[in-house]
């Protein structure tokens, strides 16, 4: 049975290695995504699915996913979840996620478009919550001298950030799964064109991500790529993580809560 920890201690291990590898998140957007349900977040809140609220978007933030328009990005995110590669991971929201979609068993559902491939499933949430620590202090010191490239959003910096070797950096912009529909290409082709390879991709860009992760990897496995979500945007200049992010309330504002401390169980 996977735990939070063990799995955590695997990652880390790759990473002291220099192992190459692909780690994609399936979380709570991605979910609707892969439903081909409606996912906005806006100035004015959020839908998802049947939902309805209140809720603080900065730009950076926003994303306006619709079923009838956008059925091809839905498409592209059950492909990411059902393929296969030798070291390709993917991070499956686990049921203590339970306000994603209360009506069904998020974690079966994700598990059954994955398909048998067990020992490259892994927990979405491995690197926040209450594994969130971990990540700041074991896994960031191992690769801050590594040659990284950054997918980040338009608005950010990138000047505190621990890394001493940035290469490069590729910039997003609002909704970006529809907007930059086709920068894995872009990504692959600059792979390529300088040969890059043992070079660590962070990448911070919505459900983007995943489509970022599978394809470059598939494509030039000789790097690794880990989609960070927002767990480096304290460090980058940006501001919708402090309404939006609960174990970031909890780690970086001090606002306690119970993601803070979340333990994700294999089930």
């Amino acid at each position: 049975m996977k735990t939070f920890d063990t799995e955590f201690d695997k990652f880390k291990k790759m990473f002291e290695e220099e192992e190459n590898f692909a780690f994609s998140r399936f979380s709570d957007g991605e979910i609707f995504i892969l439903k081909n349900e409606r996912l906005i977040l806006s100035e004015q809140g959020f839908v998802t699915g049947d939902r309805k609220g209140h809720g603080v978007y900065p730009t950076e933030e926003r994303k306006d996913f619709d079923p009838e328009k956008h059925s091809y990005i839905s498409d592209r995110l059950n492909l990411c979840l059902s393929s296969h590669k030798h070291n390709y991971f993917k991070g499956l929201s686990c049921n203590e996620d339970t306000d994603i979609c209360l009506e069904d068993d998020v974690f079966i559902y994700q598990k059954n478009i994955a398909g048998e491939d067990e020992e490259y499933l892994t927990f979405s949430n491995l690197f926040i919550n209450g594994n969130y620590p971990r990540f700041l202090n074991e896994i960031i010191p191992i690769i801050k001298d590594k040659p990284i490239v950054m997918v980040t959003n338009e608005n950010c910096t990138h000047d505190a950030l621990p890394f001493t070797n940035i290469v490069k950096v590729f910039n997003i912009g609002s909704n970006c799964i529809v907007n930059d529909f086709n920068l894995p290409d872009e990504i692959n082709e600059w792979i390529e064109e300088n040969s890059i390879e043992n070079t660590i991709f962070l990448i911070a860009a919505s459900t983007l991500s995943n489509f970022i992760v599978k394809d470059c990897f598939f494509m030039n496995p000789q790097n690794t790529y880990v989609d960070i979500g927002s767990s480096l945007s304290p460090w980058m200049g940006l501001d919708g993580w402090k309404y939006s992010r609960a174990y970031l309330q909890h780690w970086i504002l001090g606002h306690k809560n119970k993601y803070g401390t979340q333990i994700d169980t294999w089930n």
